[in-house]
């Protein structure tokens, strides 16, 4: 079977978040087969949607060896290597054993790891780590974005107070650092401003950033220059519920079932990569800009972030 064929883009698209090691890129779902493994052709549809690169997020020591496995493969894609607040409770069996697997897998990866992350607090999820353990760990990890001078890949839910705390305490880290990014935000814009003035931090903005009319409004008043893109596929898609659904313009082949999946085709309710365009248009409609423009920033603050020494 042939890979779906869309024309090239003019616009220029880095994706900073996409789970890419996910079971869903594999043809499994609840740990049931649906469909062969189609990751080749979903990344043949980003390419060809504009996106030039991808960095795949990992969220403990079994995401990392696998994202490295595929970022190896094309020069194209690259990994954050840390550890996810809801499953720090992996660091308990051996605190410093952990840490140090973490430590050798970034430095003996220099080329394909980009960030520290995805890190941070999520109190919404404390029945999978308790808060304390979220805090200890998250804080940890900001020893390793020091020692080697990566960016941070962050990860807050209901837990700014905190969050900021932590980051407050380790400013001479994040600075050392070069800041970071708080991804797939879905804060207030209070939050969001507490964010902005800590300084060197961006907010990465996919469909789960807007939902809501109260999300919309957060992401009409943000800063384009502290704005970064992502899909944190499978998931965050925009829905025909979310409130920046009407902005939409580009429409892809789309099946219901699993079942009936074929190479053309996206899965209704799997996110790719390819879908960070309609990210673009929401933004673009919900600012009144043109899209061109505000792709061009996004690019740019991307670059300055995560690819300072290898821009293009």
């Amino acid at each position: 079977m042939r890979p779906a064929r869309y024309l090239k883009m003019v616009l220029k698209y880095i994706d900073i978040g996409a789970n890419l090691t996910d079971s869903m890129f594999q043809g499994s779902y609840g740990g049931s087969q649906k469909h062969q493994p189609d990751l080749d052709l979903v990344l043949q549809r980003a390419w060809h949607q504009g996106l030039d690169k991808i960095i795949i997020t990992a969220g403990c020591l079994k995401d990392v060896d696998e994202a490295l496995t595929l970022a190896e493969k094309d020069d194209r894609l690259f990994t954050t290597v840390g550890t996810h607040p809801t499953r720090c409770d992996e660091f308990l069996a051996d605190p410093e054993a952990y840490y140090n697997q973490l430590r050798s897998k970034i430095q003996a990866n220099p080329r394909k790891v980009l960030a520290i992350g995805e890190c941070g607090l999520d109190y919404d999820r404390v029945q999978f780590c308790s808060p304390e353990t979220q805090r200890l760990y998250f804080e940890k990890q900001l020893n390793l974005a020091a020692e080697f001078r990566l960016p941070l890949f962050l990860h807050m839910r209901n837990a700014c107070e905190d969050f900021l705390a932590i980051l407050e305490r380790n400013r001479d880290k994040v600075k050392e650092c070069g800041g970071g990014v708080v991804h797939s935000f879905t804060g207030s814009w209070e939050e969001a401003q507490q964010i902005l003035a800590f300084g060197g931090l961006y907010i990465g903005i996919n469909g789960c950033s807007l939902k809501t009319e109260e999300n919309v409004e957060v992401v009409r008043q943000l800063p384009n220059e502290s704005i970064m893109l992502e899909t944190d596929c499978p998931w965050c898609g925009i829905r025909p519920t979310h409130a920046s659904h009407k902005h939409l313009t580009t429409k892809f082949p789309t099946v219901k079932k699993k079942e009936k999946w074929t190479a053309e085709t996206l899965i209704d309710g799997r996110c790719e990569p390819c879908q960070i365009s309609q990210v673009l248009e929401a933004i673009a409609g919900i600012k009144q800009e043109p899209k061109e423009k505000l792709a061009e920033i996004y690019h740019q603050n991307t670059l300055d972030l995560f690819f300072p020494k290898r821009l293009d």
